[in-house]
């Protein structure tokens, strides 16, 4: 097959670093990429639209065997060789000499050091596919491997020293905050939640000292590798805080459930491959995914925005419940180009999105809960997406224009609950007493009460957005507080009602369900 006629791969566009060191990159380095691939029908959903099973899902939706055959030839024409190929994740992992992938694809692939010392392969541009394999192949990733995304967590500190339990007067542990929030009764039992890691690791004595100091039984907690990424825990200032601080939320709230933890390295195609396994995995079948790993839209490329989204809506058509952390760092998510951002995943339409409050208790009783916003780098995301359509289950929400582009996009978070780090969640990390907020816990958060309503349901809750805007009631509204940037002054302010703070508020009228 020639294969000599090559066009752009669309979305693939991607920006050169900033303020990069450029250093030498051997060419004979082996590496592997992923390329997704297109459905054999098209997927929509509607609020009414059944649950797919793994296997209807796989007859009707997966990617055909001809196309992934086109795609092989292609690449072992290129001294390329197969790794995996799958047709549910609609997958081809290809391995080769960095040299072959720059021939076969017409990149440049180049070795970056930034200026923290982190060393990466980058490139810059698009990346070229055969004319004839334009309809099959809708992304390719791996060439660059930049960090994708940063945990949404923050670690309370008082004169730059971590605070210990008894310091923290207002911090809750998560089953603590169920029984405020009035959670429905029940431990999760015969669910599993899959947890999405991008470093760090566990410890399983930490595990097994929280839980018991809690007198709470220990959930079942699985170590899944993918790409090579493993449970490899340190120390309590690295990526560690993040796994434990969604491990022991999520656990604390439904400890019957099974914790199943993908830890991928932290690059698009890391990330993608986490997301696909979680989805597509029918041993453990999690019925709902947690994510506390994002970045700011403007830094994804499209290809990884589209593909993503895309496993989203496979996990919403699999009845798969997608919570992930809205940000830490106000309207602008971190970037300093003083405009307005929101984080992705979070932005997803197929995602519920967790914004995050201030809670102050009096007792056992809430006294007041407000947008978290305690300066620019510590407050809840939230806005309107730049890249996302306003989806229909937001049309009668109110969700404004976004403030630069007024682009009509979608709006987040959808929901919300205490972030704060000041309020925030004791955990344990490394044999450490830590209190950790940010949005990072809202979603691990929510996992647990998804696994305690799919208890109660005995079916999936799956794609809830569409139920929680058409019954807002399930919520108590946050009607006070913002989350505007200093540097720039924009951002939303709550208001009654949905607001790009807290969304709908805290899910905390419920039945049992979302109806």
């Amino acid at each position: 097959m020639e294969n000599n006629q090559t066009i752009k791969l669309a979305g693939s566009f991607k920006a050169a670093p900033e303020r990069i060191e450029k250093q030498p990159l051997n060419k004979d380095e082996y590496i592997e990429i992923t390329i997704r691939l297109r459905r054999k029908n098209s997927l929509a959903l509607n609020a009414n639209a059944e649950t797919l099973t793994h296997e209807t899902y796989q007859d009707k939706f997966s990617a055909g065997q001809d196309d992934i055959n086109a795609v092989e030839s292609f690449a072992h024409e290129n001294h390329l060789t197969t790794v995996e190929a799958s047709t549910a994740k609609r997958t081809v992992k290809l391995k080769g000499r960095i040299q072959d992938f720059e021939a076969a694809f017409k990149v440049d692939l180049f070795s970056a050091k930034d200026q923290n010392g982190q060393v990466f392969r980058a490139r810059t541009g698009d990346i070229q596919i055969p004319a004839n394999l334009e309809s099959i192949i809708e992304g390719v990733f791996g060439f660059d491997d930049r960090p994708a995304a940063r945990p949404m967590f923050q670690i309370a500190k008082k004169d730059n020293r971590i605070i210990s339990h008894a310091a923290a007067p207002q911090a809750f542990t998560s089953d603590q905050l169920a029984k405020l929030y009035g959670f429905p009764a029940g431990t999760g039992k015969g669910q599993t939640i899959a947890i999405i890691e991008l470093g760090g690791g566990f410890k399983t004595k930490d595990i097994t000292t929280y839980f018991k100091n809690l007198n709470i039984p220990k959930p079942v907690v699985k170590a899944i590798s993918v790409d090579g990424g493993t449970n490899s825990p340190s120390n309590p200032n690295s990526a560690d805080g993040e796994v434990m601080l969604d491990i022991e939320v999520a656990g604390a709230v439904a400890p019957g459930a099974t914790l199943a933890v993908y830890f991928a390295p932290n690059t698009d195609k890391g990330f993608l491959d986490a997301i696909l396994s979680a989805v597509h995995d029918t041993q453990n079948k999690p019925s709902i995914i947690s994510i506390s790993w994002g970045a700011a839209e403007v830094n994804w490329t499209k290809q990884s925005l589209s593909a993503y989204n895309d496993a989203f809506m496979s996990a919403a058509s699999l009845g798969i419940t997608i919570c992930a952390a809205a940000g830490d760092s106000g309207s602008s998510d971190g970037v300093t180009d003083g405009k307005v951002h929101v984080d992705f995943p979070a932005s997803s339409p197929y995602v519920l999105a967790c914004g995050g409050t201030k809670l102050v208790v009096n007792g056992n009783n809430i006294a007041s809960e407000t947008v978290w916003h305690a300066s620019s780098n510590s407050s809840t995301g939230g806005g309107v997406s730049d890249y996302f359509p306003l989806p229909n289950y937001q049309a009668s929400a109110g969700v404004p224009l976004s403030l630069d582009t007024k682009f009509k996009g979608r709006g987040l978070p959808d929901v919300a609950a205490d972030a704060d780090p000041d309020t925030g969640y004791k955990v344990l990390v490394d044999g450490q007493q830590m209190v950790i907020g940010g949005t990072s816990a809202v979603a691990p958060l929510m996992a647990g009460l998804m696994a305690r309503i799919n208890e109660k349901q005995k079916n999936p809750a799956g794609f809830v957005n569409p139920q929680i805007y058409s019954n807002p009631g399930v919520c108590r509204d946050i009607v006070s507080g913002d989350n505007k940037t200093t540097s720039t002054n924009k951002g939303y302010d709550a208001k009654p009602g949905w607001d790009a703070c807290t969304g709908w508020g805290v899910l905390s009228k419920l039945n049992g369900s979302l109806a």
